[in-house]
């Protein structure tokens, strides 16, 4: 296998010359660039990606630490964002922080040690000033984590209304919330705020619920639905996630209650597994892939030194119309 130093010899070039061509870097004239590459083609040489890395004092890897790859938003985050960091030439690490408590932290030492070039973080185990220590390019999502860190979320307090209001116009005299009990407050709440202030204006009753932060076991989300619509027979509402969004669907159903006649439900994020079910959820749809795609346009900037980056970021969000409302 042919190396650097065989190109070199080949061209009658240094070794820093043919350095200078493969990262396309400095100056190097037309001609010597021609020989260059008729050696590099001669010999059949392919670069060696981590030695090229560092001699950029790279790595050419990102990694992206989300909650639990097994739920459907992260898992279509992650895939988005992957192929736009490979197309920008850059290989992906995917860190899952679900069910072990100090992996968040073990991800931002390896990104101290220079194993990775900088961090997407959708996680939500540690406080801000865990990563407040870390000198290092990250960018948050739907997480502020201070001044020096940029974050990028949706409008969810935005959302948070509209769901709200969808209910009000659907004729709900009693709506619950099911929401996640989370560790650090992130912007994701916000919907649960925006819900009940409209609600609340509108006089209309409304109860918040939660589950535990990240279990979408079904046997768990299956009991817990269970246990809150036999305390609360009387809504004619729910508004939740995504997951247990379905699950109250099919335990509504089983009950013998009629969706949507009965009883409406709004889910949150509209992933792909709102469309797998019958009748189709109804959702709040956060643009996943404009998320995913500033995530990665600002992790780029802050790796190539740019100082004009934005330090917030917030998306729009919209309906996925389906049958569990009228």
């Amino acid at each position: 296998m042919a190396s650097i130093k065989d190109v070199a010899k080949k061209a009658g070039v240094g070794i820093g010359t043919v350095s200078r061509v493969l990262n396309n870097s400095g100056y190097v004239s037309e001609e010597t660039k021609s020989r260059i590459l008729q050696a590099i083609e001669a010999l059949d040489y392919t670069p060696n990606e981590l030695a090229r890395n560092l001699l950029k004092s790279k790595t050419g890897l990102v990694a992206i630490i989300i909650p639990d790859l097994n739920h459907p938003f992260f898992s279509t985050f992650c895939r988005l964002a992957e192929i736009e960091l490979y197309n920008a030439g850059f290989k992906t690490m995917i860190c899952s922080t679900v069910e072990i408590g100090n992996r968040e932290q073990e991800y931002l030492d390896m990104l101290q040690r220079k194993i990775v070039d900088g961090i997407i973080t959708a996680a939500h185990t540690l406080d801000n000033d865990a990563y407040q220590k870390v000198e290092k390019p990250i960018v948050a999502l739907d997480r502020d984590l201070g001044p020096n860190i940029p974050f990028i979320s949706s409008n969810h307090e935005y959302g948070g209304c509209v769901a709200a209001q969808k209910f009000i116009e659907n004729g709900c005299k009693k709506v619950m919330a099911i929401k996640e009990a989370g560790f650090i407050s992130s912007p994701s709440n916000q919907r649960y705020d925006g819900f009940a202030d409209v609600l609340k204006n509108n006089n209309t009753k409304f109860i918040m619920m939660e589950t535990d932060w990240n279990n979408f076991d079904y046997d768990y989300t299956s009991k817990i639905v269970y246990e809150y619509l036999n305390m609360h027979p009387d809504v004619d509402g729910i508004f939740t996630s995504d997951i247990t969004g379905i699950y109250c669907s099919n335990i509504l159903q089983d009950m013998g209650k009629r969706v949507p006649e009965d009883v409406k439900i709004i889910g949150y994020d509209a992933t792909f597994v709102t469309r797998m079910c019958r009748p189709m959820l109804t959702c709040v749809r956060q643009n996943i892939p404009a998320l995913a795609s500033a995530c990665v346009k600002t992790i780029l900037q802050l790796i190539d030194g740019e100082t004009d980056v934005p330090q917030k970021q917030i998306f729009s969000v919209d309906w996925q119309l389906g049958g569990t409302t009228l």
